[in-house]
């Protein structure tokens, strides 16, 4: 059930056709790297695609979990 490089691999091709869209699939849409790259690509396209790739490729996907602290196997 292992599919972090298919998911980081959509969410980069996400960032580059529309740069918040990427980041929203990562952080979901209350986040502040979401605004962040919301107002670089309204104020222009190619900052708004080198920070959510940044942001995207830096940060480790969260483990899948109920709570969002700890993985399903843990739970038992």
């Amino acid at each position: 059930m292992s599919s972090g490089g298919c998911s980081t691999c959509l969410e980069v091709i996400f960032a580059v056709v529309l740069p918040p869209l990427g980041v929203f699939f990562r952080f979901g849409c209350c986040s502040s790297e979401f605004f962040i790259s919301l107002v670089l690509t309204v104020l222009g396209y190619a900052p708004g695609i080198v920070y959510s790739l940044y942001v995207i490729l830096r940060t480790p996907p969260e483990p899948p979990g109920i709570d969002g602290e700890r993985p399903y196997d843990m739970l038992a």
